[in-house]
């Protein structure tokens, strides 16, 4: 397929399960190339930091994360502005948006860990309606036994955390999907909807990055401008900039919020 065609305005039905669904699946939307590319810069990193993976962010049982990763390659810096995908983004939570975290997720072998349902930063609608949407790049396949994100369609719907009592009310357990895909896919998500990986039961890793953005009235995930370097903040583009909220008086202040990061690791 090219490019253009995974542009939501050709893919009108698509559109409409994202609003009744709460996520969206775009098969093998990366090419050979560049998903080549993205998955020996994340392989290599992984080696680099070793045990210090992840440590910009959080830690999390059976499963080891790389974090802050619009500062360590030109590759994803690309990545936080490709179009098609920004494209989707705005249909969640409107024009007004910003880049929340950059992060990979390795699911270890035989991890026997799932997440706990959850929303991403425990955010719930308020009167401007949705303010997270999370982009999932498989760099990996999405298998049933590799420990998939697990959603509960149209639980985004319901302007509520996946709280034991309100996942009970809801029957959250036997209205699980598993979201599978081929390697190179992307995963357009409503991220207030209820998701959580899975147990990883291969003897395999499997990773995905997490390309998550927030509405530019909410704090960020993480504070890019805090995280970059002088030089690579020298070397962005307007529109990376923009999408950093670099230049952002507001996200300045609400870099001081201490209104919640995760949705469920402390």
């Amino acid at each position: 397929m090219k490019e253009e065609d995974f542009h939501p305005n050709n893919n009108l039905m698509l559109v409409k399960k994202l609003h009744q669904n709460g996520f969206v699946k775009l098969p093998c939307y990366l090419n050979r190339t560049r998903l080549k590319d993205l998955q020996e810069t994340t392989k290599r990193l992984y080696s680099q930091e070793g045990k210090q993976a992840g440590a910009e962010f959080k830690t999390e049982p059976g499963s080891i994360r790389l974090a802050n990763l619009v500062q360590k390659s030109e590759i994803f810096r690309d990545l936080i502005v490709d179009p098609i995908v920004l494209a989707w983004v705005e249909i969640v939570i409107g024009r007004e948006f910003k880049l929340s975290s950059l992060n990979a997720r390795k699911a270890l072998p035989h991890n026997k860990v799932s997440q706990p349902l959850h929303c991403d930063m425990g955010a719930i609608p308020d009167k401007a309606g949705f303010w997270v949407c999370n982009s999932i790049w498989m760099l990996d396949e999405f298998r049933e036994d590799n420990g998939p994100t697990r959603v509960v369609p149209g639980s985004h719907l319901i302007g509520q955390l996946p709280t034991k009592q309100i996942l009970s009310q809801y029957n959250a357990v036997n209205n699980e999907e598993s979201v599978l895909g081929p390697v190179g896919s992307v995963v357009i998500m409503n991220a207030h909807l209820w998701h959580g990986g899975g147990e990883n039961k291969s003897p395999f890793s499997r990773t995905a990055l997490h390309s998550f953005y927030v509405r530019r009235d909410k704090p960020q995930q993480q504070y890019q401008k805090e995280l970059l370097t002088r030089e690579v903040q020298n070397s962005l583009s307007e529109k990376q900039r923009w999408i950093l909220a670099l230049d952002d008086s507001l996200n300045d202040e609400l870099a001081g919020s201490d209104a919640p990061r995760s949705g469920f690791m402390e």
